[in-house]
């Protein structure tokens, strides 16, 4: 736990280095992304190219949201995927998204999440259900119609989004993932991810 200042607290979820990297799951949907470790003055990040592929990174982690809400993300895309219908199965692809998910029972499809995407077609704010499960809603957080190929920081409530668009009381998270994925649409995305940490304001 670490003391942004007198009065916030933050857990870091992502450090970027290469022996973080060895230690992530990876979740393969088609193919695999490719992803290269970077740094620049803000710190270390992690670069995804996807060319009609698409995997994730993963970790098992305890959020207390009770004590750190919000989801702090500092991400930029290079290479979107304009053009494709995102809240449909055949474009149901984002350069770049981060997942948080809560476990609700013993498998992996029972559990709920809330997909927070960096948007190439739709606007800041908007959500659905992903077409593959109810169980994952889509969020946008950025979109490349305000922003491409430069760095943005976003933050979300994420004890607030559980309740709003799942109806779930949620005290603690169990993962966080992020990806990039173009296997559905068949195009190249590339992004970028830095500074992935959950925060008390």
């Amino acid at each position: 736990m670490i003391s942004a200042n007198v009065h916030a607290e933050t857990v870091i979820v992502f450090e970027f280095t290469e022996e973080e990297f060895k230690t992530l799951k990876v979740r393969k949907v088609k193919g695999k992304t490719k992803w290269t470790l970077g740094s620049n003055d803000n710190g270390n990040y992690i670069r995804a190219v996807a060319e009609g592929t698409g995997s994730g990174l993963g970790k098992e982690v305890s959020i207390d949201l009770r004590k750190t809400p919000y989801i702090n993300i500092t991400w930029k895309i290079e290479k979107d995927l304009s053009g494709i219908v995102e809240n449909s199965k055949k474009g149901h692809d984002f350069a770049a998204r981060v997942f948080v998910v809560k476990k609700t029972g013993s498998t992996a499809l029972s559990n709920r999440a809330v997909n927070y995407v960096f948007s190439s077609n739709n606007l800041v704010n908007e959500s659905w259900r992903s077409p593959y499960t109810k169980k994952s809603i889509d969020y946008v957080l950025s979109t490349t119609k305000n922003n491409l190929n430069e760095w943005v920081t976003v933050k979300a409530n994420v004890k607030e989004h559980f309740k709003k668009l799942h109806n779930l009381d949620v005290n603690t998270l169990n993962g966080v993932a992020i990806m990039t994925d173009t296997d559905n649409s068949k195009l190249k995305a590339i992004s970028y991810y830095q500074n992935i940490y959950f925060s008390s304001e």
